[in-house]
């Protein structure tokens, strides 16, 4: 019998042009001649800093162990490289409170604008404009993410505020990409409009026909042909969407029966304590539209820098920013300061988890994925934009050498961009200003 052969373009189709796309399968990799299996870079952004000693390991080198905060990623331990003494020495430059620097650069590397938009957290009385340079998932978006239906997907948690605290991406100098903090929206968008229209999905879901239930048909006539493992990847992909869809649907968690693109009022996605609802089914939107190489290049952000947002299912009824500004002798609010870092770190692993069960080659999707955990500053009592808190998690299909805990001391972080750039097959010489370029980060590259 010959042996089937995939375009990596291929969904499964019902009823009224319902589709859903697929994972990247082994015969996607056979129809592209022996094509390795796609690199993808996910962005993983929380605000305010951290604890550094319960964020910082024990041990050295590649023998190590995660303390309080990561402990959660131990797991995934020889997946990550964990980096200390990198600075933020771009983000001591130019306009902007410590806050707007410290997240404007983080993935740009470059000063902001000059600019009358939005006054310092600080002093009221300096203004500032937007971020001043590409980020790193937009330039590799344009390098890597024109084969995909989705160049790059961003998604937020309670993000909701559009001012340069609140935007991690952009796409150049000035010009700053949004995150949708609506699940309903952003599951419309990736999986929705494959091949239909919005009110044709909703007259089937009104009908309570999911869009697995369309495409069952197809499926069954696919999954004939393939060989044992792909169907073990499709099967896990298309009950990872049936899940995010229960969701959805559950009443009290979202806003009740999802009717995309409607949602009831209050807009339920932006409370306070519908926080990790939110966070769980867009952490599943995020790994499925990765796993289905809808989009190679993601980010997602939780919430702003200057956030309000009360921590109440750790048990807490203070703000984040506050608490970010106790002192290290306090130790009742250092404590929920690791409490949110742990629950942080919590749901990076069930992000890797998810990405780390579908098999991909002689790995996982997580293999082939290298995911930055990043933030704004070091600390929040300090602002030091120096010795800021970073994590790797993922190989970069074999180009990162993980498992490691890497030390320097005063490195530019405009390196670490050139290193990723590297490791994702996009080799470049400066990323952001090069006045702090190097060159890629020694000994993190294979």
């Amino acid at each position: 019998m010959k042996k089937l052969t995939l375009s990596r373009r291929t969904l499964l189709r019902g009823l009224g042009g319902v589709a859903v796309g697929l994972p990247f399968l082994g015969a996607m990799a056979d129809s592209a001649r022996g094509a390795a299996f796609p690199k993808r870079f996910v962005v993983f952004f929380t605000g305010l800093g951290t604890v550094k000693p319960a964020w910082t390991p024990t041990g050295s080198g590649t023998d190590f162990s995660f303390g309080p905060i990561l402990a959660p990623l131990e797991p995934f331990k020889k997946k990550a490289i964990l980096l200390e003494g990198v600075d933020y020495e771009s983000a001591y430059h130019g306009p902007g409170d410590p806050h707007q620097q410290g997240i404007g650069h983080a993935l740009t590397g470059t000063e902001l604008q000059e600019g009358s938009l939005f006054p310092y957290a600080c002093n009221p009385g300096k203004m500032v404009g937007w971020g001043g340079g590409i980020s790193l998932d937009q330039f590799l978006a344009d390098q890597i993410g024109q084969t995909t239906r989705f160049p790059s997907l961003e998604f937020g948690v309670q993000v909701q505020y559009a001012n340069v605290s609140a935007r991690i991406s952009y796409r150049g100098p000035g010009q700053p990409v949004p995150p949708e903090d609506d699940p309903y929206e952003a599951y419309k968008r990736i999986f929705s409009d494959l091949g239909t229209d919005p009110e044709a999905l909703a007259k089937l879901r009104a009908q309570r026909r999911t869009v697995l239930d369309a495409v069952t048909g197809d499926y069954q006539r696919l999954s004939t042909r393939l060989g044992a493992s792909d169907r073990m990847k499709v099967d896990a992909h298309l009950e990872a969407v049936r899940e995010i869809e229960k969701r959805l649907d559950a009443p009290g968690v979202i806003g009740g029966a999802c009717n995309p693109p409607v949602l009831g009022a209050p807009v339920e996605p932006l409370e306070n304590d519908n926080y990790p609802a939110i966070a769980k089914v867009q952490l599943d939107l995020l790994a499925m539209s990765l796993i289905c190489d809808l989009t190679r290049v993601a980010s997602i952000q939780w919430t702003t820098v200057q956030t309000g947002k009360v921590f109440t299912w750790l048990g807490q009824d203070e703000p984040h920013h506050t608490l970010s500004h106790s002192s290290d002798g306090d130790t009742k609010r250092q404590q929920m300061l690791i409490d949110i870092g742990h629950w942080h770190a919590q749901q990076l692993a069930y992000l890797c988890a998810k990405l780390d069960s579908v098999p991909e080659g002689d790995g996982t999707v997580l293999d082939n994925t290298v995911i930055l955990w990043c933030t704004d500053i070091a600390q929040g009592n300090t602002h030091a934009r120096r010795d800021v808190p970073l994590l790797l998690v993922g190989g970069a299909g074999g180009a990162l050498n993980t498992g490691r805990w890497r030390k320097f001391e005063g490195a530019y972080h405009n390196d670490l961009l050139i290193t990723l750039a590297h490791a994702m097959g996009v080799p470049v010489a400066t990323f952001g200003n090069p006045a702090y370029c190097n060159g890629p980060l020694p000994g993190l590259l294979v």
